[in-house]
């Protein structure tokens, strides 16, 4: 830990709270659509669950084993963190309980109604309690606690109906477990939308469930638990397979220490002290909610309302579109020609699933290698690579098996890929190979050729259209000789590469970043940079930053997410602008632009800075060469940084406010949405061959 805490720093928890919050604001944003509002406060949510399992769990972690963690930003321990924390997340829970009502209260006139059971006219009753008769009573499991039924291990974000029971004087508790194949919620005959959800329906009956008892102190609840686990910090068996032990791990999740309960009903005093006691909690722990403590369900609401009502309530319907640089045909011939650029969800993923369909039958084509983090449930890539293999061609496929939270899907697949004769590989132990490259080699003309795809996002068909991301094409030689040699040191478990064009984290990506930043220090006021990524949290970078803003250099840094560097603090970083882009689409690029006109040089990559990406990661970027693509980024940061309407500007005190609105608005993915609408550019523009020929020779250089 450095010895002096730095005043233009702040803690990154707290920082991805405020987020958070920004997220929340989405959903209280009168300009946005209802039923989009509502998936704001689900996204909100689920957030906030994975966020008490990821990074709450693991500072849990800390304060139990008394690690002495302490934070570089703030100088607090992991229990001083822990408490700061439960503070902040005290309130977000009562704006986001303000902005449900809100939005319910402004569906019910469409039709669309989350009831009580208090609220349900009575042949509405009437059919819940017969559906519950039918068709839940027969699939619960209730148990009672008492000396013979010890306190059941309760499962991590599922939700348990729970009651005091008495009987003979002597008072138990009932449990009864929500069932997970069961739905959320169940729909009311009729025309509208109104539904119930099930663990309301179950705590109504609780009497026809414990007939016995005496019924009182009705709630549900639902624990959430530590989910930081590392396989790297297991001690396995030196020869287990790394597949099974992935699936060791997903079992032992489920067991995991709990850091916070959720309940829907306020907790007797008695009652807080034996949940207390039994999960080994704090009553700051305990957080009361009256908004479904899981929102998923929205989204079904959604689908199920009628195409009149979703276009009143939604978001205007937008497909991405075929990017302008892709023509019919050969997407090898293309890329041969000139590089090319998608920018999703604005433009398509079709050019890129084009190109692997086309090589995996290509009989030029010898290798194909990719690396795998995320991917869909339903992937058209893993077809084009099976089939690819199942022709003949060498395809090596690194899939990190550690994708949090997505380990069971990439398992599964990587079963699917060998079983069609793919090679295989898993990483590194202690590294997650979170790079987004793929390298097609084939020969032409009698010559060894590349083309190489490097991009921001995952290989992920669904979250492609709803993640900004960008992804570039390119047949330059030294890049793909760079890939080559990238995809030779991964399958012999060599982090140690040297690339000529390329930079790779842990060795090189941080260190290149840093030296850049110097070139702009050396320039002074006339030293320019402009970043977007997700995250800041890297302490060599942060100290970079303010070394250049001190210098004089202008600096915009757009971070979606946690930033731990605050501009704006006096004698520190005073020329630096960070702000946040939340809107329709999830910002996810992370584009590096260090100088201007002739002298920028630019990168896109799969790397924040955060420490965890520059030195515990596999981190792969890329420089742009092409003077087309590099226009279209700059265009895309330029849009950004004139954002008035959803951007917000970070504070010196860590808080956000909205831009002021001098000039018309600016809506930047609206503009980008805009754009990739734009009727394409008839056959009469394209570019005359004398140019197509330039460019062929420019990027053989």
């Amino acid at each position: 830990m450095r010895k002096e805490l730095l005043n233009y720093t702040q803690n990154r928890e707290l920082s991805w709270l405020r987020f958070n919050e920004r997220v929340l604001q989405e959903a209280q944003d009168p300009t946005v659509p209802l039923l989009e509002r509502m998936k704001f406060v689900a996204i909100f949510t689920s957030n906030l669950d994975e966020f008490f399992m990821i990074r709450v769990g693991s500072l849990y972690d800390m304060g139990m084993m008394g690690e002495n963690h302490i934070d570089d930003k703030t100088g607090w321990s992991a229990r001083q963190q822990l408490d700061k924390i439960y503070t902040a997340v005290a309130p977000l829970y009562k704006e986001r309980e303000k902005t449900y009502a809100e939005i319910k209260k402004q569906l019910s006139p469409y039709g669309i109604c989350g009831l009580s059971f208090k609220e349900l006219e009575q042949q509405e009753k009437k059919f819940v309690k017969k559906y519950f008769r039918e068709q839940i009573l027969p699939l619960l499991s209730p148990q009672i606690v008492d000396p013979n039924h010890p306190f059941p291990h309760l499962l991590n974000n599922e939700i348990y109906v729970t009651a005091t029971l008495k009987e003979n004087g002597r008072s138990l508790l009932g449990i009864v477990p929500v069932p997970q194949f069961i739905s959320d919620i169940l729909y009311l005959p009729g025309h509208d939308i109104r539904y119930i959800r099930m663990e309301k329906v179950i705590m109504e009956y609780l009497e026809l469930i414990f007939s016995q008892y005496e019924i009182s102190d009705r709630n549900y609840i639902c624990v959430t638990r530590n989910a930081d686990i590392s396989p790297d910090d297991e001690a396995f068996d030196i020869n287990d397979d790394f597949r099974y032990r992935m699936k060791k791990t997903l079992h032992k999740r489920r067991r995991m220490a709990v850091v916070r309960l959720e309940v829907a009903e306020s907790l007797s005093k008695e009652r807080e002290q034996y949940f207390c006691s039994k999960f080994n909690i704090t009553p700051k722990q305990i957080f009361r909610t009256k908004v479904p403590m899981k929102l998923g369900f929205m989204f079904s609401v959604i689908d199920k309302a009628p195409d009149s009502m979703k276009r009143a309530l939604t978001y205007e319907p937008f497909s991405p579109q075929m990017a302008k640089m892709v023509e019919e045909g050969s997407m090898m011939k293309q890329i041969r020609r000139k590089d090319i650029l998608l920018s999703y969800p604005y433009e398509s993923m079709e050019p890129f699933l084009r190109l692997i369909k086309e090589a995996s039958a290509d009989p030029n084509v010898m290798t194909i290698k990719i690396t795998i983090y995320r991917l869909a449930r339903k992937t058209r890539l893993v077809e084009y690579l099976c089939a690819a293999a199942e022709n003949g061609k060498e395809v090596t496929v690194l899939i990190e098996l550690r994708a949090r939270f997505d380990e069971q899907n990439n398992i599964d697949w990587s079963e699917r890929l060998e079983e069609a004769g793919c090679r295989v590989i898993y990483g590194f132990e202690g590294y997650k190979v979170h790079s987004k490259i793929c390298l097609i080699t084939y020969r032409h003309r009698n010559e060894i050729q590349y083309i190489t795809q490097i991009g921001t996002g995952n290989y992920n068909e669904k979250t492609a259209e709803m993640y900004t991301d960008v992804s570039l094409m390119t047949s330059s030689r030294s890049i793909g000789e760079d890939a080559a040699e990238f995809f030779k040191n991964m399958s012999i478990s060599n982090l140690d590469g040297r690339y000529e064009e390329l930079i790779v984290a842990p060795t090189s990506l941080k260190q290149k970043i840093l030296l850049l930043i110097d070139r702009e220090i050396a320039k002074g006021t006339n030293g320019r940079i402009v970043m977007k990524m997700n995250s800041v949290t890297d302490m060599d970078f942060i100290e970079k930053i303010a070394e250049a803003s001190r210098a004089g250099v202008r600096i915009d840094l757009i971070v979606r997410g946690i930033c731990c560097i605050l501009p704006g603090i006096e004698g520190e970083t005073e020329n630096l602008r960070v702000i946040s882009i939340v809107g329709r689409y999830l910002e996810h690029a992370r584009i590096f632009s260090f100088g201007v006109r002739e002298e920028q040089k630019i990168y896109i990559g799969s790397a924040d800075m955060m420490t965890r990406n520059t030195e515990k990661r596999v981190e792969v970027a890329c420089p742009v060469y092409d003077p087309i693509v590099k226009r279209q980024l700059n265009h895309l940061l330029k849009v950004m940084l004139s954002d008035n309407v959803k951007a917000r500007i970070l504070t010196s005190d860590g808080t956000y406010k909205k831009k002021e609105m001098r000039e018309r608005e600016v809506n930047a993915q609206e503009v980008f949405m805009r754009e990739a609408l734009q009727e394409r550019p008839s056959e009469k523009r394209r570019e005359p061959k004398v140019i197509r020929r330039f460019l062929e020779i420019f990027h053989k250089k």
